[in-house]
């Protein structure tokens, strides 16, 4: 049963954040909420690599590379459409986590380098909440935030 529920808790978490995915494109990815702000295609990199290597923790062996986690925006994210394919690819390994971990794995621990030791429902849990997290980041960048002036070296 509880595995039933983490499927739909996956399932509302993809809806929702796609308001926000899918509405990022090459041509606003550069967006900034303000000049020192994150580009939403920085931020969607990001999403894209920590759900990827979340799962990594919880078992789910990935080869993302960490390029945004603790770092400033220095021009990742252009590739729109690698971050995209990224994005569907954690999604899709949320989803074999539920369905081949029986309902009891998800009360054991988990060691992280951020939170400690913590059960991995916690990690699950952080993971779709950061990805809403940033998937509000970037419906905010869209509706407020500005392109860079040209020759911004961070464009």
């Amino acid at each position: 049963m509880p595995n039933d529920l983490l499927k739909k808790m996956v399932d509302q978490n993809r809806m929702t954040s796609a308001y926000s995915f899918d509405r990022i494109t090459d041509d606003n990815a550069s967006t900034r909420l303000t000049p020192s702000a994150a580009s939403i295609g920085f931020i969607f990199r990001h999403i894209a690599e920590t759900i990827n290597l979340f799962c990594q923790f919880l078992g789910v062996p990935t080869d993302v590379q960490n390029t945004t986690i603790g770092r400033t925006d220095e021009g990742q994210g252009t590739d729109i459409q690698q971050s995209r394919r990224l994005v569907e690819e954690g999604f899709a390994k949320l989803y074999t986590l539920v369905e081949t971990r029986p309902d009891d794995y998800w009360g054991g621990d988990i060691e992280t380098p951020f939170f400690g030791t913590i059960p991995r429902i916690r990690l699950f849990a952080h993971t779709l909440f950061h990805n809403s997290h940033h998937a509000g980041q970037i419906a905010l960048t869209l509706s407020r935030g500005s392109k860079p002036e040209s020759g911004d070296p961070k464009q």
